[in-house]
C-alpha cells in the first residue's frame, strides 16, 4: 500500500457517523474498523441474544454423526450451539457456515466449514454444489426462531431430512439514555448499518421520535432487497444496498455513499 491508499484508508469515514446495529456485543470489530477509518462508530444494538438451552436441542447436537451435514447460520449460532453441547462434534466436510464469521467461531472450536464464495446469504449458501444433491441426506439447521425462512424449505425440496435446531432467541435490546445521547451528539453525516430486518424494527420502536427522524432523514445501509422493502416501510428516505451481510460489504457500501454524499 503506498501513502495515498494509506491515506485513504485512515480517512474512508473521516467526519462521519457510522450506526453499528449488530446485536449487544459484536460490534466491536465494525466499531473498531470504523475508528481506525477516522469515523465516528456508535454502538446502538438492535437486538440481544439469549441462550435457549433446551434439552431438545442438546439431544439434537449430541446426536450428529458422521452422517450429517451441519449448517450453522451466524456466528451466534456456532457460540450458543457449543454452550448448549460443549462436547458437539461435526464430521470432516460436513459443515457449512453462512459466511467468513460463522467459520471462524467454528474455527475456535477445531471445526472446519464450508462457506459460500459469491455471496454471504442463504442464497449464497444454497447455490453452494455441495448442498445440491443431498437427496435422503440428514441435515441439521442450526441457529434461532425468527429470521428469514428460505434454507430449510428449499433443502427440503432438494430431499434432504431437514431439523431445526434452536440454540438461542433473539429479544429486543435495552437501550439507555447513554445510547441515545450518543446518538444525539454525533455529527452529520449519519450512515446506520442494517443486517437484520428485527433489528431494524427494534430500533425504529425503541429509539425517541425525533432521533428517529433525523436517522431516517440520513443514510441507511442494508444487506438485502428485502430489507430495501423493510427501510421503505419505516420511511427511511436514502437507503444503499451492500454486496452482502458481511462486515466489509456494509462498510464498502457505507464508504461509497459518503464519497457521494461528499460530491
Amino acid at each position: 500500500m503506498n501513502i495515498a491508499e494509506s491515506k485513504r484508508s485512515l480517512d474512508r469515514f473521516a467526519g462521519a457517523s457510522i450506526v453499528i446495529t449488530r446485536p449487544v456485543g459484536s460490534g466491536a470489530t465494525l466499531a473498531r474498523t470504523v475508528g481506525v477509518g477516522g469515523g465516528r462508530p456508535l454502538l446502538l444494538p438492535g437486538l440481544a441474544l439469549r441462550a435457549a438451552p433446551t434439552e431438545t436441542a442438546r439431544d439434537a447436537l449430541d446426536a450428529l454423526s458422521r452422517k450429517h451435514i451441519a449448517i450453522f447460520t451466524s456466528p451466534a449460532a456456532a457460540r450458543f450451539a457449543f454452550q448448549v453441547c460443549p462436547s458437539l462434534r461435526v464430521a470432516r466436510g460436513s459443515a457449512f457456515a453462512l459466511g467468513a464469521g460463522t467459520a471462524r467461531a467454528l474455527a475456535r472450536h477445531g471445526i472446519e466449514a464450508t462457506i459460500p464464495t459469491e455471496r454471504s446469504d442463504s442464497e449464497g449458501l444454497l447455490a453452494l454444489r455441495r448442498l445440491n444433491d443431498v437427496r435422503s441426506r440428514r441435515i441439521a439447521l442450526i441457529g434461532a426462531p425468527g429470521g428469514r425462512d428460505l434454507i430449510a424449505p428449499t433443502l427440503r425440496r432438494r430431499g434432504a431430512i431437514v431439523e431445526i435446531v434452536q440454540v438461542y432467541r433473539r429479544a429486543a435490546p435495552r437501550l439507555t439514555r447513554r445510547h441515545f445521547d450518543a446518538l444525539d451528539a454525533a455529527p452529520d453525516p449519519l450512515i446506520t448499518l442494517v443486517s437484520s430486518g428485527e433489528a431494524l424494527t427494534h430500533i425504529v420502536s425503541l429509539v425517541p421520535a425525533r432521533l428517529i427522524e433525523r436517522m431516517r432523514g440520513q443514510i441507511i445501509v442494508v444487506s438485502s432487497a428485502r430489507l430495501v422493502a423493510a427501510a421503505r416501510e419505516h420511511a427511511f428516505e436514502e437507503i444503499v444496498l451492500a454486496r452482502s451481510a458481511a462486515p466489509r460489504d456494509l462498510l464498502a457500501a457505507a464508504e461509497s455513499a459518503l464519497a457521494h454524499h461528499r460530491l
